[in-house]
């Protein structure tokens, strides 16, 4: 393997401690796996927990921090962090006024969020789970039960983080993190497979000139392999097909396009400017736009489309200030 590591079966203690090395305003603990806003404790706000298996950065621990995450749980990478895991990120950042999960609907990560917050509440700490399910591309996968949780996550927690930091309850948070879910739709190309530093090989098999089309965030397959198309033609693959689940036309969005990991932002680019053309020509005008690699699958080539159908309250929420590693504006 051609990875920038020590040992396989170190990666995720190692890029946990060099991400508390690079973020002082986090508390990173690689033992239990935990990472907390430092200034997390005694908020008293609705405190926002998320987590998910590692390799897809910088979600979830690149988004702990002012109006986003207070704490994450990163498993092993593209495995589930485990409940007391959870739990214990869920104990440090609760300040009284309750705790939303934020779950993308993989079958681990639902059972192990489900079985974190019951123990929570048995220890008297109220917590509220969203489920994040916006991919368009299959109905069921490898992995899950219903459709996936993917690049509409990092909208979730933006906007909910948002609404805690104003100091909502918890049920107004939990309330807008399902609008935004329910708001948006996600389409991801695979252009190459990755591969998971503990196996050593890629995780599944692309011919030369083929490509992926619907890929999961952890080379799950998609809807169908295909010959590699222009820049142009895989956009419209994308949004065509979130417009036939999700209508577009009329709507202002805030769109992301994702890179996996491994393509270049020049590449992004082309790709928003696809995105940009076809919306306009099918009458949908962007409000807020995003462009990186914010919800990777390691060294993935390739793109994924999100967009949230927004309202004037979503892009206030939106535009609110934020202080992440990976994600700050507005402060």
């Amino acid at each position: 393997m051609r990875k920038l590591i020590n040992d396989p079966a170190d990666v995720v203690t190692d890029a946990l401690r060099g991400l508390a090395a690079a973020h002082p305003s986090l508390r990173v603990d690689p033992e239990n796996r935990t990472i907390v806003r430092a200034d997390a404790a005694g908020s008293g706000k609705v405190a926002l927990v998320s987590g998910g298996g590692s390799g897809h950065e910088p979600l979830h621990g690149g988004f702990v921090g002012y109006g986003m995450l207070d704490a994450a749980a990163p498993g092993e990478v593209f495995t589930s962090p485990v409940p007391d895991q959870i739990l214990a990120a869920t104990t440090a950042v609760h300040g009284g006024a309750g705790v939303l999960h934020v779950v993308k609907n993989y079958t681990g990560d639902v059972l192990n969020f489900r079985m974190a917050a019951e123990l929570a509440e048995d220890e008297d700490i109220e917590v509220a789970t969203v489920v994040v399910n916006d991919d368009v591309a299959v109905e069921d996968s490898t992995f899950t039960a219903g459709r996936r949780g993917t690049g509409a996550t990092l909208f979730v927690e933006k906007i909910a983080g948002a609404r805690a930091e104003e100091g909502a309850d918890l049920a107004a948070v939990a309330e807008v993190a399902r609008e935004v879910n329910e708001r948006s739709r996600s389409f991801g190309v695979a252009l190459s497979p990755c591969t998971v530093p503990a196996a050593g090989r890629p995780t599944f098999e692309l011919g030369e000139n083929e490509m992926e089309l619907g890929i999961g965030i952890h080379g799950e397959p998609g809807r169908e392999r295909a010959t590699i198309k222009p820049a142009t033609e895989i956009v419209d693959v994308a949004l065509t097909a979130i417009d036939a689940d999700m209508p577009l036309a009329g709507e202002e969005l805030l769109v992301l396009v994702n890179g996996m990991g491994g393509t270049p932002l020049i590449e992004q680019y082309i790709a928003f400017a696809a995105v940009s053309d076809w919306l306009a020509g099918h009458g949908a005008t962007i409000g807020r736009s995003l462009v990186g690699p914010y919800v990777t699958s390691l060294e993935m080539a390739g793109c994924m489309v999100s967009v949230c159908r927004l309202t004037p309250e979503l892009a206030r929420l939106w535009d609110a200030p934020v202080e992440t590693p990976a994600l700050r504006w507005g402060r």
